[in-house]
């Protein structure tokens, strides 16, 4: 990819903590100027690296680096009245360098109102992806201080410490327009990368929102199910009756708490049907949890099919069927194992002594209620 810059500004922000805080406007630089500066080899491969960066529409996980973004517009307005939009387009076709700088400072004069903000270098720039398009992309480059930060010096002095270091490694950007693949351009989304923990650039594009990450789908399906389940099994009782309330009471605190416990509601068969409905929709989804220390990790789809579940005695039996095993790093004696038969395992589970009644499990399995689906 061969990008040519049209313009490009550079500011510095100075940071001591959250109310004191500065920026300034170093240069703005035109076509010919960044051809002969030092930036050109310092961004050098930058600009295609951050279109290169994959972004999933709805991510794996709540706290992936890389997100695509779309502006809100209230229905029946147009794209031109998200501000953050607005003043993109501005940035990027600005006439000439003075208009490219106003337009730019009214962007870092923005950013430094967002939360935690850090010491840097901001770089705005505007540049030109001939091969596919006559429109240029915007870029905004966050480099944060590098601390710590020396220079070889003398054989007597060792090392010369560099003030307001930066690196090209760690650059937070965005990047707008979205270019979901070669040769298009998606006006309405634009693509963020910043530090998993961080949320600069959200903060700082108040009139943008995020597709939800597939976690987050997931458990919107699974509560609507459960409130599906809700409705059918109560369907005949009002809303006040002491039970409907009392259950949905559980399912609340349930949905709300981080470490969750086995519910004992649904059947084995109503857990592989909603289960079905889910991994037809996300194949991929993970199944996770623990069962007192070990954790299991495998796929929602293996449910009833390699991953079962069971009660013995009281307590949970987890069975995990397979056709090889796999060890990693250190020797375990496990692994010069020959597996006992099934069926001896199983009966010294089920001839293996009852804990005690204060250790056994509260709660019913709950199969004769159905669901709706």
């Amino acid at each position: 990819m061969d990008f040519y810059v049209q313009y490009l500004s550079f500011f510095v922000i100075q940071t001591e903590d959250q109310s004191s805080k500065s920026y300034k406007h170093y240069q703005t630089l035109d076509r010919e100027a960044y051809e002969t500066s030092e930036l050109k080899k310092f961004l050098d491969g930058e600009f295609a690296r951050i279109v290169k960066r994959k972004a999933e529409r709805n991510p794996f996980s709540e706290q992936v680096p890389t997100k695509i973004g779309r502006f809100i517009v209230e229905p029946g307005f147009e794209l031109a009245g998200n501000p953050n939009y607005a003043l993109f387009q501005r940035i990027r076709f600005a006439e000439d360098s003075q208009q490219f700088l106003y337009a730019s400072d009214e962007l870092v004069r923005a950013y430094m109102d967002t939360s935690a903000v850090r010491g840097g270098a901001l770089i705005v720039v505007s540049a030109k992806l001939s091969k596919w398009f006559d429109d240029p992309i915007l870029f905004v480059m966050k480099c944060d201080f590098e601390p710590k930060i020396a220079t070889i010096a003398d054989e007597k002095s060792l090392v010369r410490h560099v003030d307001m270091a930066i690196s090209a490694k760690n650059i937070k950007a965005i990047q707008y327009p979205h270019i979901p693949e070669e040769g298009m351009l998606e006006e309405w989304e634009l693509k963020l990368h910043q530090s998993s923990h961080a949320r600069y650039f959200e903060d700082f594009l108040k009139f943008v929102s995020y597709e939800p990450s597939v976690p987050q789908i997931v458990n919107e399906q699974v509560l609507g199910m459960v409130h599906e389940y809700m409705e059918q099994k109560w369907h005949d009782q009002p809303a006040e009756h002491e039970g409907r309330q009392r259950e949905a009471e559980e399912i609340e605190l349930w949905a709300a708490s981080e470490q969750r416990e086995l519910q004992q509601k649904w059947s084995h068969e109503q857990v592989s049907e909603a289960a079905m409905r889910i991994v037809e929709r996300q194949p991929e989804i993970e199944l996770k949890f623990k069962l007192d220390g070990v954790t299991v990790r495998a796929l929602l789809a293996d449910y009833g099919q390699s991953v079962h579940v069971a009660q013995l005695h009281g307590r949970y039996v987890l069975l995990i069927e397979g056709d090889s095993f796999q060890f990693e790093k250190g020797f375990s004696p496990v692994e010069l194992l020959h597996p006992e038969s099934f069926e001896d395992v199983a009966r010294k589970l089920i001839e293996k002594p009852a804990p005690a009644p204060d250790g056994t499990f509260a709660g019913g399995t709950g199969g004769g209620d159905g669901v709706p689906w």
